[in-house]
């Protein structure tokens, strides 16, 4: 006899069905449903950003105007007192009421600066808008005031 190989007797291996990719495991289900909750979440709360930030974007549009107006034809006051009834007018909507409506003078200026201090910048108002509704306000860069005007109204910390 002749001894027989036990190899050869063995039948070619059989390759597994392909994996299928549908229906999903569970997990799967979880995680898009988890993924969908995020970007629901990030979405809806970037949603109420833009609409609580509505009050920055017509306050800079309405000093873009100031600005032009300034350019065009309107006086170092006049720009003055419109830069600052701007300002007044924001944080009367932003802060509250009792906190913001009886500021002036000084009191203003070092409450604007103060804004400015929250929001890590260096720069700080001119002393002639504590002085905006006096009849000569005395010597003002209006670029650098209308510069400073954007600044706070892009980093102010509103408590509203």
């Amino acid at each position: 006899m002749t001894p027989q190989d036990p190899l050869a007797a063995l039948q070619p291996l059989r390759s597994p069905d392909p994996v299928a990719f549908w229906p999903l495991a569970p997990g799967w289900w979880i995680l898009a449903a988890l993924g969908c909750a995020a970007l629901a979440l990030l979405s809806w709360s970037l949603l109420r950003r833009y609409q609580r930030n509505r009050y920055r974007r017509l306050a800079r549009a309405q000093l873009r105007a100031i600005e032009a107006a300034y350019h065009t034809d309107a006086s170092v006051t006049d720009t003055l007192s419109a830069v600052n009834m701007l300002l007044k007018g924001v944080c009367l909507q932003v802060y509250p009421r009792r906190e913001v409506a009886a500021l002036s003078g000084t009191r203003w200026l070092q409450f604007l600066n103060g804004e400015f201090a929250v929001a890590d910048s260096k720069q700080r108002f001119p002393e002639a808008i504590a002085r905006a509704h006096a009849p000569d306000p005395g010597p003002i860069d209006i670029p650098d005031l209308l510069a400073c005007a954007d600044t706070w109204l892009r980093r102010h910390r509103g408590h509203a």
